[in-house]
């Protein structure tokens, strides 16, 4: 990193005292915006980072640890991860894998009497008794258009009678947005055969210079410029910086390309219903006896969970891989997301319900979509959620929107009308490490009325499936961020309520006096105040809200 960047810190807001010493709450409010070149060893654990002394706008993480609890003890938290399958094997994160204390493995009963029969680390809400799972979900665009056809298809909109409307719009909306998931899904399936069929050939051209395939990004950018004006190999040169920087192997790209090709065949699919196999009636909420307890798969092709997971609460004692934020954390995992396609409301609001009644404090959900068959089911678990006390923690979403009440991202927190539903949610958006106009991630979602806050989500250093680490991009490792800041609070100071939690976690963080680059839909780009793009216009700091939540907690 260059040493010539430069910051200017205005006054400090507020100071607030512990026991041994002063420390401090301190807002970023004034900063020469500058791109920051992060080394690959930094680029490791950036997000934890410190604005003040390491210039890299992470969540203080490293600094709380030092000089907060580095020598206090936490009470072991529980955090539902609600995701897809979770490689629970994994060597950072096997150790933290919640066990039900009041089940009996693999004896077919219902120890505990949750509903669940051996659910030992969560439940399966995609699969059947038999074992089999879903690999890919309808979306939830082609499900509305299922159950509303047969009444609207031939119907005009002043043919709608008034107690139809609002089924109507929403079958209209679904009808939209399927043209541009079969226009997107096409689009995906010529980039999985471009990558098929251009990465052999770019390997097989370095091979010629590399024998060993041993060859870096910087030996690759010097090898362009030499072969430049050769357009055929400089542009297979080119494919595979690309390739290496998102470590794209052949058994990936083979991976994608499946997964695009299944997406056309199944979840984009009239005739597909991945429900017949799970055997459940999907329109009655109270028919909760399907699902198994196998809460992971080696072969499912979408590993997501396992990142998000990595996140939290990788191992930060046994010198591999990564540290997650904490440790005294034991994830239950619950599988409500396939490798394609949307979540079921009715697999989102069983979730949530079993994670409230199983000693989850924190859920996260890093997932969403753009329509809601049954909102109010989800609604209905939220509430229930907030009547038992547990901060539930959700991803803004990777569509590069302002989230408004006509374009919006489930499961949030408001009606249909804009207001509140609870006060034990937090939607959260994706920052990057640079102090320029790129401090938003350029994917992420953004809105000053429904996105409570940002978190780092750019290149963010997770684990993956396999026993394996790599860069991950999205508001899917931003929600994780917070939920372990979260995890942090309830662990040391455990008598703050959800509420409370969440108020700290919105008033702890740094603000950046930076505008910041939003691309339109028509490629153009407009400069807004970073401050703009949520409620609390800032970036969770873990060290402002432990000191923030001590204050609470000695308050009471």
């Amino acid at each position: 990193m260059k040493n010539s960047f430069i910051l200017l810190f205005t006054s400090i807001i507020f100071a607030s005292c512990t026991q041994t010493e002063e420390k401090q709450f301190v807002a970023i409010d004034n900063i020469i915006p500058k791109t920051i070149a992060l080394s690959e060893e930094q680029q490791k654990n950036w997000q934890y980072k410190d604005i003040i002394d390491d210039t890299i706008p992470g969540i203080s993480l490293d600094k709380a640890y030092t000089e907060i609890i580095k020598d206090k003890k936490g009470a072991p938290i529980i955090i539902a991860v609600i995701d897809t399958k979770l490689d629970i094997n994994h060597e950072d994160i096997s150790k933290h894998i919640w066990i039900n204390p009041k089940e009996i493995p693999d004896n077919n009963i219902d120890d505990d009497n949750n509903g669940y029969i051996d659910d030992m680390n969560g439940w399966n809400f995609l699969g059947n008794k038999k074992g089999e799972d879903v690999f890919y979900s309808n979306f939830e665009s082609m499900r509305i258009i299922r159950k509303y056809d047969s009444v609207f298809s031939d119907k005009k909109p002043d043919q709608i009678p008034t107690e139809l409307s609002e089924a109507y719009a929403l079958y209209k909306k679904a009808q939209h947005l399927r043209e541009k998931e079969l226009k997107k899904g096409l689009q995906n399936q010529k980039y999985g055969d471009f990558l098929v069929n251009t990465y052999p050939e770019s390997l097989a051209t370095l091979q010629k210079i590399y024998p060993k395939q041993d060859y870096t990004l910087n030996e690759l950018d010097s090898l362009y410029t030499v072969y430049k004006k050769d357009t055929v190999v400089s542009k297979l040169i080119y494919y595979m910086v690309n390739y290496k920087k998102y470590n794209l192997t052949q058994k990936r790209i083979h991976n994608y390309k499946k997964s695009f090709d299944a997406v056309m065949s199944k979840s984009l699919r009239y005739e597909h219903n991945e429900r017949t196999l799970i055997g459940d009636d999907p329109e009655n909420i109270n028919d909760i006896k399907y699902g198994n307890p196998k809460v992971w798969n080696d072969d499912i092709p979408f590993q997501h969970a396992i990142g998000v997971a990595g996140a939290i609460a990788a191992d930060r004692h046994n010198d591999k891989g990564i540290n997650g934020i904490l440790d005294h954390v034991k994830i239950m995992s619950l599988c409500v997301a396939s490798s394609g396609g949307d979540e079921h409301d009715k697999d989102i609001a069983l979730a949530i319900r079993y994670a409230a009644d199983n000693g989850a404090k924190i859920i996260n959900m890093s997932f969403g979509k753009p329509l809601s068959l049954n909102r109010s089911w989800v609604d209905d678990a939220i509430v229930y959620a907030e009547s038992k006390d547990v901060l539930i923690v959700c991803s803004a979403g990777n569509d590069n929107i302002e989230i408004n009440l006509e374009n919006t991202h489930y499961p949030n927190d408001y009606s249909k009308t804009g207001e509140e539903i609870s006060n034990n949610l937090i939607k959260v958006g994706a920052s990057t490490y640079s102090l320029d106009k790129t401090l938003k991630a350029y994917f992420s979602n953004y809105s000053k009325k429904h996105i409570d806050l940002f978190a780092p989500g750019y290149k963010v250093y997770s684990t993956s499936h396999g026993n394996i680490y790599r860069p991950i991009n999205g508001t899917s490792l931003s929600a994780p961020i917070v939920s372990g800041v979260a995890a942090l609070i309830r662990s040391y100071h455990p008598d703050l309520s959800a509420f409370e939690v969440k108020d700290i976690l919105m008033k702890s963080g740094v603000s950046y006096d930076i505008d910041v680059e939003i691309i339109q839909e028509d490629g153009s780009e407009k400069l807004v105040p970073f401050s703009k793009l949520s409620k609390s216009g800032k970036i969770v700091n873990a060290y402002n809200a432990l000191l923030m939540a001590e204050q609470v907690a000695n308050s009471k």
